[in-house]
């Protein structure tokens, strides 16, 4: 579910933290600049991991502040492919249901991903597994909140920097609306297997 990336970048440090130890500083500065941020086919940064190595502090023209080149480790989060994971239900639609670690929400699992046949309770918003016996059939109910065990199928980044656009050789930026917003980091998941689902559904009957 997570990994260890090795990256690099420039730090820079404001004149009042000179007296500060530099690694101390270096790493609170790269935890606040890439922390919760979602790295284009690398996942979702965490935390650092550690600090590899660190170049010489530079001071650049008309910038008081100190620039240094550093090599690190960060936790990432991105899980593997058929990765089974355990989230809690976060909302549902006739789209399927979302799913959320507590750290991460953009998790969908797709009507189609749904353990077969289930069906869609338009009144209560919420979908249910029709689970067959003998001579009956039981809706067993995925209500909001319920733990649920799905296994990771895929993976979906999208790029959503602002794009420059030339109009009559003039350089724009072109923002997208709050109702087109794209999610830069999405996981698939599936349930439409034995043993996946609710926790509920599989405890109760061992």
């Amino acid at each position: 579910m997570f990994i260890v990336a090795t990256l690099d970048d420039t730090v820079s440090i404001a004149p009042h933290l000179f007296n500060e130890q530099l690694s101390t500083i270096v790493a609170e500065e790269l935890d606040r600049k890439l922390a919760n941020t979602i790295f284009q086919e690398l996942g979702l940064c965490v935390c650092l991991y550690d600090i590899l190595s660190m170049g010489d502090c530079i001071i650049l023209p008309s910038d008081a502040n100190f620039h240094i080149k550093v090599k690190f480790r960060y936790i990432v989060f991105r899980p593997n492919i058929d990765e089974i994971l355990v989230g809690k239900i976060r909302s549902s639609s006739k789209d399927g249901i979302t799913v959320t670690l507590g750290f991460f929400d953009d998790i969908l699992i797709p009507s189609t991903k749904l353990q077969h046949p289930s069906r869609f309770i338009e009144a209560e918003q919420t979908w249910a597994w029709q689970y067959e016996t003998d001579d009956e059939t039981h809706d067993l109910v995925m209500d909001i909140g319920e733990e649920i065990r799905f296994r990771v199928v895929q993976e979906i980044f999208e790029d959503t920097a602002p794009k420059e656009i030339s109009n009559n050789n003039v350089s724009m930026t072109q923002t997208t609306n709050d109702d087109d917003k794209k999610v830069p980091y999405t996981i698939i998941g599936s349930i439409s297997e034995p043993g996946l689902g609710l926790k509920s559904w599989w405890t109760e009957t061992s």
